[in-house]
């Protein structure tokens, strides 16, 4: 009865339809040919752009905050190297850069004793709460943002 009634849609007005309705319109993605953007080129003797230093005993969820933290910051925060501080020692050598992000007061001593005097006069530091604080506490997630903020600053005024 009604078969003979109906009639194509086109996209455009299924879309419009929709969002009239206030249904967002999913579409599947398909794998495609193109191509990852490259990382942007940083110079050799230059070092890394940030290094973000960690206690040793981070839980998983402190790591999965601190990881969502670094990403919505941007592809450079992202991809920072990440050293962790063992007994009040770096465990691992760090690397010259234009910035540090460290977690805790301890895990910034533990920095100054092992970064040249040099390298700790070029690169900015940024001293945020332990990422248990941050975790608990309103005013840590407030304090890592504004530091974030700050090196995200930093490291697009260098990278000009």
């Amino acid at each position: 009865m009604n078969a003979g009634l109906r009639q194509h849609v086109t996209a455009s007005h299924r879309d419009r339809v929709l969002r009239a309705l206030g249904v967002t319109p999913w579409v599947r993605r398909v794998a495609a040919d193109i191509a990852e953007p490259a990382p942007p080129a940083t110079d050799p003797d230059e070092g890394v752009a940030c290094v973000v230093v960690l206690p040793e005993g981070c839980s998983t969820r402190e790591l999965d905050l601190l990881g969502r933290a670094l990403n919505a910051c941007g592809a450079t925060l992202a991809r920072a190297a990440r050293v962790t501080v063992r007994g009040g020692q770096l465990a691992a050598g760090v690397p010259q850069a234009r910035a540090y992000l460290v977690f805790g007061e301890a895990q910034a001593h533990a920095l100054g004793r092992t970064l040249p005097a040099a390298a700790m006069h070029q690169a900015q530091i940024v001293l945020a709460d332990e990422p248990a604080l941050v975790l608990t506490s309103a005013g840590g997630k407030r304090r890592l943002w504004s530091a974030l903020r700050s090196l995200r600053r930093t490291l697009a005024t260098a990278g000009s």
